[in-house]
């Protein structure tokens, strides 16, 4: 990999003992297995911090961490986004690409994911009626039907994101791709539908277009469950190892339960585990008894839902790693 990135931001010391897999992705990038095996080493001894922007932010929310903490999170995350106007408009993406470029070579590991409206409308469109909409039965099969008009619609929405990725992985920057979010829960038109041919297979209908279809070899696919009460059980959309580098929670609501950071180790099965999306953030006495969360994510402006001494704590903490950090 870049020594910009991994080699700048973490260096690994001697081989831990850890089988490191190689990504799911065919013919995958040595950036891109680089940055699993950097990630994977981590994990039971070190977090990254990271920080989620939206399309139309720029990194003013990686930017608020630093003014608090003093700390630059070592991931920078962002959103393709969905709408005409405002923070998460689809007119940001060309700049989100150009900044994406810029964090990664001032050090940061890059991840991005896409709240995608559904295929039944055309971008831009709203959160409400398209993003958090729902398809019906039928359209949801048709959407898996090879050749239908609504697949189609489908490839061709994905094909526009797929261009921005390139961007990417022709300047050899290795993404944390986190599509299709929450899968287990009931807030987004692709979530809550359990079984083979629920959720999981538009997982598996997205990996294809975009590993196999487009060769987008710079990605490390992540999985994403939530722990919102609604949510199902995870293991019922989860789409199998195949298809998944990195299995991560969503914990909105402060609770980081036993019981969770040992259920996504179970079903990792062996992959690395992460937070990939929360609003209160753990403090380091959690992620101590809790050390194979290889990073965590704050969204957007969920920072300020933390006391300040608590974020303060949590990212000048020996073992979170910040832009810049070296392992011990």
């Amino acid at each position: 990999m870049q020594r910009r990135l991994c080699y700048a931001l973490i260096v690994i010391a001697a081989a831990t003992g850890i089988a490191i897999a190689e990504p799911v992705t065919p013919d995958a990038s040595q950036e891109a297995r680089a940055l699993l095996r950097a990630i994977t080493r981590i994990s039971g001894r070190n977090t990254l911090s990271g920080q989620h922007n939206l399309a139309n932010t720029r990194s003013s929310y990686s930017e608020q961490v630093q003014k608090a903490t003093g700390k630059t999170p070592a991931i920078w995350s962002s959103d393709f986004g969905f709408a005409a106007t405002g923070d998460d408009a689809i007119t940001g993406r060309d700049a989100l690409s150009a900044e994406a470029k810029r964090q990664f070579a001032d050090g940061c590991v890059i991840a991005l994911t896409w709240r995608a409206v559904r295929p039944v409308e055309d971008e831009p469109s709203g959160l409400k009626n398209s993003v958090q909409a729902k398809l019906a039965d039928e359209q949801w099969q048709e959407l898996l039907t090879a050749g239908s008009p609504l697949r189609k619609r489908w490839e061709a929405q994905v094909d526009v994101i797929a261009g921005y990725l390139k961007q990417l992985r022709d300047s050899r920057i290795p993404v944390l791709w986190r599509p299709y979010a929450e899968a287990n829960g009931a807030q987004y038109w692709w979530a809550g539908r359990a079984g083979d041919n629920g959720s999981s297979a538009l997982y598996k209908q997205l990996f294809e277009r975009l590993a196999t279809y487009h060769k987008l070899n710079n990605l490390i696919w992540v999985w994403t469950a939530t722990t919102d009460s609604e949510a199902g059980a995870p293991e019922s959309f989860y789409p199998g190892s195949s298809y998944c580098d990195l299995l991560a929670a969503g914990v909105h609501d402060g609770n980081y339960a036993q019981a969770l950071y040992d259920s996504m180790g179970k079903l990792a099965a062996g992959k690395p585990i992460a937070l990939g999306e929360v609003g209160g953030v753990p403090t380091p006495a959690v992620l101590k008894s809790q050390m194979k969360w290889t990073w965590f994510m704050v969204w957007a402006d969920l920072l300020r839902v933390s006391k300040p001494e608590v974020v303060r704590e949590l990212f000048n903490d020996e073992h979170t790693l910040s832009r810049g950090n070296r392992l011990p």
